[in-house]
């Protein structure tokens, strides 16, 4: 079940991404659902492109809480990515980046639920559309989960 400092958490993050949004003409909201191993779950999220810094590299935080094995995982993820320039003109954009996450883990045994914050950092690829699908895996390191790949929509 979720505690209550996830529920604060998870408000805290969606208020500012919404706020974040409203401040950009160019920003997209956007969801996400997809598969992790280590540890094997199903992870659904949403995600925001908040700003670009300079040209083509973007500023998108996003939240996921992932579900499996005992444990449920919500991660706050303040990642970058760059989106890479392609010669020709097409509708995909290839991207690569990264970022620091903040991982909440509540497991669930016979004697209780414990609950364990920790830190960890993303390393990703993906390609999208501007306004529309998107693909991704990411790579993780420290508490991260090892390895993810999942889609997305973004409006």
């Amino acid at each position: 079940m979720w505690t209550k400092r996830m529920w604060v958490s998870l408000m805290f993050v969606s208020a500012f991404m919404l706020a974040a949004g409203s401040a950009s003409a160019q920003s997209g909201f956007g969801v996400r659902a997809g598969a992790t191993a280590s540890p094997d779950q199903f992870y659904m999220g949403a995600h925001m492109d908040v700003k670009e810094i300079v040209e083509r590299f973007w500023f998108r935080p996003n939240a996921e809480v992932g579900v499996g094995n005992g444990l449920t995982l919500f991660s706050l993820n303040g990642e970058f990515v760059y989106d890479i320039p392609l010669k020709s003109s097409t509708r995909w954009v290839p991207y690569v980046g990264g970022g620091p996450a903040l991982l909440i883990g509540t497991v669930n045994t016979p004697v209780g639920r414990f609950t364990d914050t920790g830190g960890g950092f993303n390393f990703l690829g993906g390609i999208r559309q501007r306004k529309g699908l998107m693909a991704e895996m990411k790579l993780g390191a420290i508490d991260s989960p090892d390895f993810k790949i999942g889609i997305g929509w973004t409006w």
